[in-house]
């Protein structure tokens, strides 16, 4: 139980590394506070967690291209606890496709509103819950996935738009690291290669096969993800880390 006493936001906690983000969390003793875009998904991480950890996991609603639903999820926490230790933005909003003209311009618009605007408003509005932790900290998952866990970088199946949000995201990060270090607030990134989606649900990752069929050894795994997380979230404040580079085997 060595994160009794953290208090965690996840986002687009409802499935694969979002979903593994929280469970973990959770059996590491801490509360976990998660969003999807529906409560209804959100609640599913929720009830799929076994023992104790369940009850240290709140499950909101928050759909990241309504900014009022940003603010009503950021509300509906502080009125839970007092202070967030760790702000994990993890959702994003898939638009597959290589041919840019075939995408709306609403799809474009709200590709890029949810997963770019969606982090900057997180941010904005977890902002004041966080400075009132006196060890505040703000992952930024910069990855690359489709809406069934494949990811882009072998499929090559990201929208232009797509594209564009997450190295939005990347700069807002770098920039912000910048800016809130002086506050003590951190901030840092994760940029993996594809990497196993194998779900440990109930804190059973070893052993556990990929659903693409590849063997966890030989892929970069969630768990490790996870681990580096971790990692980072127990350095002494004075270590400040940017960003973690993974590269493919």
């Amino acid at each position: 139980m060595k994160f009794e006493n953290l208090r965690v936001v996840v986002t687009g906690a409802s499935r694969y590394f979002g979903r593994a983000l929280a469970v973990g969390f959770a059996h590491l003793g801490a509360e976990v506070y998660v969003s999807a875009r529906t409560v209804e998904a959100a609640e599913r991480t929720r009830t799929e967690v076994m023992g104790s950890a369940r009850d240290r996991i709140h499950a909101f609603g928050c759909d990241l291209n309504r900014p009022s639903e940003i603010r009503e999820f950021a509300a509906r926490v502080g009125e839970r606890t007092d202070r967030v230790d760790l702000l994990v933005n993890n959702g994003a909003r898939w638009l597959d496709g290589m041919d840019l003209e075939a995408a709306s311009d609403d799809q474009i618009v709200e590709t890029i509103e949810s997963t770019a605007g969606g982090t900057v408003l997180m941010v904005k509005h977890f902002l004041p819950l966080l400075r009132r932790s006196l060890r505040p900290d703000i992952v930024n998952m910069v990855a690359v996935r489709d809406a069934e866990g494949a990811s882009a970088a072998t499929a090559g199946a990201a929208h232009e738009a797509f594209w564009a949000a997450k190295s939005a995201q990347a700069g807002f990060a770098d920039i912000l690291s910048r800016r809130l270090r002086p506050s003590g607030v951190r901030v840092f990134s994760l940029f993996p290669p594809d990497f196993s989606t194998a779900d440990p649900r109930f804190a059973e990752w070893a052993g556990v096969a990929s659903p693409d069929g590849i063997a966890p050894e030989e892929k970069l795994t969630t768990q490790a993800l996870f681990e580096c997380i971790v990692y980072a979230v127990e350095q002494p404040r004075d270590c400040f880390i940017r960003s973690f580079h993974f590269e493919p085997r």
